[in-house]
């Protein structure tokens, strides 16, 4: 998928599966003593779930579907991540999303692996009755798969509130007498869910963003009041981190969908915004608004610009272009490695996905706890605690960036420049490293017998 108008260049490999290769060997060249044999672990999913069924259409005819649920690891708990409905969906896809989902959660420090899943097929020409008895009928093929503590679904690409809705009963359903809420998160408020789920990742992004200025890297610019702020992508996320930066005293200059942008010097109401795109379908076309391409949005003149829509936005046909002073990844993969280098070297930092959209996983975590306790936190206080945690991430990556600038720090294996020294990480790269370091070296001392079963003389 991508959006319409954004620059393209053919020599380079936007491939997502490749493109996460890449962004992890650069982080294997920072960590010492990683075994070879660890590594390659590391690349494979742990487990791979394909299913394939028939189900009755509101015709009457029958059309087999397929669906996929991936866990990437499951070291430090049960494996975490969204199911998406799609046409587009594949095995590799959904497989990288997965290991994503694992340094995701270990950079964030939630008791968490990474999972991911999906179903091929297209939503928008399916009825609900339609949409509903194919998820019913995917759960119970991963009835045995996924648990409160084996593997736990979220919404995603085309999921929603109510697709959770659907797991959680049909899961209840096939596993009577227990306490099965924390099956899933994502659910409707009254199903046990969370408070602030809804707004967590754009709400997290704005949180991100405000511990990073509060370290001083941007020149000018040490909070997000009076800062300008363009986001591309008003869906769900994007339109959540405008009213988060809102809120904070940001000016929204521009916003954008798939079908084009809006630009207003003296700033947007994202809440005016919200109300034209429901009756319109889109921002394009509000009153007191220049219309912009999204490739016209991603190179204006701001001080943040928040990515929220889908991959490879920035690229190396316009990463020489951008003029933001600082970039935020709302959606996963909108930076290419290219784009990266090439962002570094104009001293335009990049918060990572990893870091900058961990706020929908984290408050799922607090959803999770929320249901094992059958407790309802307030509003205020998941807010609380996903900013506590949000700030706690950046200050992770910020301060291990600092070891490597002030040389604390020297990667075993990072690229010798030709003037001496070693080549610095950017932020992406700390934040991988941060993340594969606990994953890798927990691995490392787990045992690889199981005593209890040992000590029985079985096998089992």
């Amino acid at each position: 998928m991508t959006v319409a108008g954004v620059p393209r260049h053919d020599a380079e490999d936007l491939d997502p599966v490749r493109i996460s290769e890449q962004q992890f060997e650069r982080a294997l060249c920072h960590i010492r003593g990683i075994k070879r044999g660890l590594i390659d672990f590391l690349r494979k999913p742990k487990r791979v779930t394909i299913v394939n069924f028939p189900i009755e259409l509101d015709d009457g005819s029958v059309e087999s579907f397929q669906g996929y649920r991936v866990v990437h690891n499951r070291v430090f708990g049960p494996g975490k991540g969204g199911i998406r409905f799609h046409p587009d969906v594949t095995l590799d896809e959904v497989t990288f999303l997965a290991r994503l989902m694992t340094w995701k959660c270990a950079l964030v420090n939630l008791p968490f692996g990474g999972a991911k899943g999906g179903v091929v097929c297209d939503s928008k020409k399916l009825s609900e009755k339609e949409l509903r008895r194919i998820t019913r009928r995917f759960t119970s093929e991963l009835y045995d798969v996924i648990g409160p503590h084996k593997d736990i679904p979220a919404p995603d690409l085309y999921s929603s509130e109510q697709t959770m809705a659907w797991i959680f009963d049909t899961y209840d359903v096939l596993h009577p007498g227990y306490n099965n809420r924390p099956v899933v998160t994502g659910k409707p408020i009254e199903m046990g869910g969370s408070y602030g789920r809804h707004e967590a990742t754009g709400t997290g992004c704005m949180f991100a963003t405000k511990r990073f200025l509060s370290r001083g890297l941007i020149p000018d610019r040490q909070e997000i009041a009076g800062a300008s702020v363009t986001i591309q992508g008003f869906g769900e996320v994007g339109s959540m981190a405008a009213r988060a930066f809102f809120r904070e005293g940001a000016r929204i200059i521009a916003v954008s969908d798939s079908k084009g942008g809006i630009y207003c010097e003296h700033g947007l109401d994202p809440v005016a915004v919200e109300a034209f795109k429901t009756e319109h379908a889109t921002v394009v076309g509000m009153a007191d608004t220049l219309t912009i391409t999204n490739a016209e949005l991603l190179e204006l003149e701001c001080d943040i610009l928040v990515l929220a829509a889908v991959e490879n936005q920035i690229n190396a046909g316009n990463a020489g272009n951008i003029k933001a002073r600082l970039v935020v990844e709302g959606a996963n993969g909108p930076t290419t490695p290219l784009a990266d280098n090439t962002l570094l070297e104009r001293g335009i930092p990049v918060l990572p996905d990893i870091v900058a959209n961990a706020g929908g996983v984290t408050v799922s975590y607090y959803e999770w706890l929320q249901n094992q306790a059958n407790e309802q936190w307030e509003y205020g206080q998941v807010m609380d605690r996903l900013r506590d945690r949000m700030f706690a991430a950046v200050d992770a990556v910020f301060d291990r960036w600092q070891s490597f600038v002030v040389g604390e720090v020297e990667a075993p294996a990072a690229k010798v420049l030709p003037e001496g020294g070693r080549e610095l990480p950017d932020l992406r790269t700390v934040a991988l490293i941060i993340a594969i370091e606990p994953v890798s070296y927990t691995h490392l001392t787990l045992p690889t017998t199981c005593t209890p079963c040992r000590s029985r003389g079985g096998g089992g």
